[in-house]
């Protein structure tokens, strides 16, 4: 071990946690700042309550965009949905999001225009560490869903999946490798079916 890894764990400290999860970096359980996903958690529950209980569209955006910390335009969301922190996640226009969906974005959702979300789709781009002693820790990887995708329902998206443009993700599937463009996947795990 160098002289320079303490130093250099002591600056990664100090950097914001979130930040650090969307470069990729494992926080283990004892970061001293853990308690802070927790309370970002918490306060974007607050907004989601009001989002999902309101039956008003543009209500729905204008607090859709509040917790993004950025203005969506031209978005659908079928509440309810479910999100951990919003500011990772980035929405094109011309989305729809159709009921009960999960995205769990501490590593960073993208989402381009024109992409169709069905129901009970889960976007995950957090994991633990495979080590029983960090397991309580996080990494978080970056899920990018390119243009004109279609997510149907109840999928799953894995950390560090890339969506391709024009693709199709088959109902029910979990998709755990990158989905090319212009290409039909289905199953657990999910494989190729065939070109669109």
């Amino acid at each position: 071990m160098s002289d320079k890894d303490p130093i250099s764990a002591a600056l990664s400290s100090q950097k914001d946690i979130f930040e650090r999860l969307l470069a990729g970096e494992a926080i283990l359980p004892n970061d001293p700042q853990l308690g802070r996903l927790r309370e970002e958690a918490f306060a974007v529950k607050a907004l989601l309550n009001q989002m999902n209980n309101s039956s008003n569209p543009e209500e729905i955006t204008q607090i859709l965009s509040i917790i993004l910390d950025t203005k969506v335009q031209d978005v659908t969301v079928f509440t309810p949905l479910y999100i951990n922190y919003g500011k990772h996640i980035s929405i094109g226009k011309n989305v729809f999001i159709n009921f009960d969906c999960t995205f769990l974005a501490l590593g960073g959702i993208t989402i381009e225009d024109d992409v169709l979300i069905g129901p009970k789709v889960s976007f995950i781009t957090e994991s633990h560490p495979l080590d029983p002693e960090q397991r309580k820790g996080l990494i978080g990887k970056p899920i990018h869903i390119k243009k004109n995708a279609w997510i149907g329902a109840n999928a799953t998206i894995l950390p560090g999946v890339t969506i391709g443009e024009n693709a199709i993700v088959a109902a029910g599937a979990v998709v755990s490798k990158d989905v090319p463009d212009n290409t039909i996947v289905g199953g657990i795990p999910a494989k190729f079916i065939k070109n669109v």
